[in-house]
């Protein structure tokens, strides 16, 4: 049984934490520790619905692997692709954007770019490809491709390349709406010898925290989270999270946290990692949510929790991320998503209006020093009033 004292402190904690004002370090290893994950939940819808509403949203996207090469060899992964493998190439142009008019045709307002890191660096193949496409590297197609498709589809481009340098920000801001990077995680003790990011160098903590603090002087609406369930302990897992809220703090530029929970894969090197519990997944959110305040946008992605995701809804997220109509979740493929009319009816039965949403949240698409000036009209053409998705409705 669980001392008076320490019941109280809890109770304290709580208390304060409702606020929205967020938690202390050792207040949140506390919470996630050993505070009853019911109260734990009220709390954190409680601030949700204090400062969010009752609107959850969500992001209608079409999924574009501009390639699955990747240097890194991350112990969980199967999106990552060496030269030989299928899928292990570099998409043309013209694959590019038949993905994008599918999209377009489907009513995707957002294109996600997602790629593997840097291939160049480690395979001469990568290297012959983007020769053959008039490149040297990767980020430079990158941002030549996501101008294609901001000019040829109307689509606002969302790229998630991986380490990205002030260079390639400032490049790549003028033509993406927003940006992601996953932090993952600050532990060092992952890039061990046997640990999840074991030879993956654009894992290294302090890299993926420059590239985020870049995006903030730049003025880039950025979105970032943590993965747990990777072998990380409570401890590293709640530093991930005040490292995310650090930086926030300090320039208020991420849009949005993503706690993504880890699932086991075959033909990895974790396919038999035991998988963080759906409860664990619940405590999780809700520890985020009172780290983080009420200002940040969080959202957990609803198909890696498959017929439980209305429930994440009693965590305090507000949002379901990037839903895609015409394209699968490459980065999880045995994991698809949700329908988004069975979305929006699970999340009208809890009590919520669904919303759609731009690549950049509504917040920082009605401020224009976010959006850079080449892509402002394509996202004035998008956005209604309020800096929500326009529809047939507004």
């Amino acid at each position: 049984m669980m001392p008076v004292v320490e019941i109280g402190r809890l109770d304290q904690v709580l208390s304060q934490a409702e606020k929205g004002n967020g938690v202390g370090r050792e207040e949140a290893l506390l919470l996630m520790a050993k505070a009853d994950l019911r109260s734990l939940l009220q709390v954190a819808c409680a601030i949700r619905d204090r400062f969010h509403g009752r609107t959850i949203s969500y992001s209608k996207k079409v999924f574009i692997p501009l390639t699955r090469l990747c240097r890194d060899y991350c112990g969980y992964c199967t999106f990552r692709r060496d030269p030989g493998e299928e899928g292990g190439r570099v998409l043309s142009p013209d694959e590019i954007l038949t993905f994008a008019t599918a999209g377009q045709r489907a009513g995707c307002k957002e294109a996600l770019f997602s790629l593997g890191d840097q291939p160049e660096r480690l395979f001469p193949e990568a290297v012959a490809q983007l020769h053959e496409l008039g490149y040297a590297r990767t980020l430079d197609y990158l941002a030549a491709m996501t101008e294609l498709v901001l000019e040829r589809t109307g689509l606002l481009p969302h790229a998630n390349p991986g380490l990205m340098s002030h260079h390639d920000l400032v490049r790549l801001r003028q033509s993406n709406a927003s940006m992601g990077l996953m932090l993952e995680s600050t532990s060092l003790r992952l890039l061990r010898k046997g640990g999840p990011h074991w030879k993956a160098p654009d894992k290294v903590p302090a890299l993926r925290l420059r590239t985020i603090e870049d995006a903030g002087r730049l003025r880039i609406a950025f979105t970032t989270g943590i993965l747990i369930g990777i072998g990380e302990t409570l401890e590293e897992r709640i530093d991930s999270l005040f490292a995310i809220r650090s930086l926030h703090e300090k320039y208020g530029h991420i849009q949005e946290v993503i706690i993504q929970n880890f699932r086991a894969k075959p033909q990895t090197r974790f396919a038999s990692m035991p998988e963080p519990s759906f409860d664990d997944l619940l405590r999780t959110l809700a520890v985020a949510r009172l780290i983080l305040g009420h200002d940040i946008n969080l959202q957990t992605p609803p198909n890696l929790s498959y017929e439980n995701f209305p429930r994440l809804l009693e965590a305090g997220l507000n949002d379901w991320g990037g839903i895609s109509p015409v394209t699968r979740d490459f980065i999880n493929p045995e994991a698809t998503w949700p329908e988004i009319d069975l979305l929006r009816e699970k999340t009208n039965f809890k009590g919520f209006e669904l919303r759609e949403r731009l690549a950049i949240y509504p917040e920082f698409a009605l401020q224009p020093e976010y959006v850079h000036r080449s892509v402002q009209p394509h996202l004035r053409r998008l956005r209604d009033k309020e800096g929500y998705a326009r529809t047939h409705n507004n």
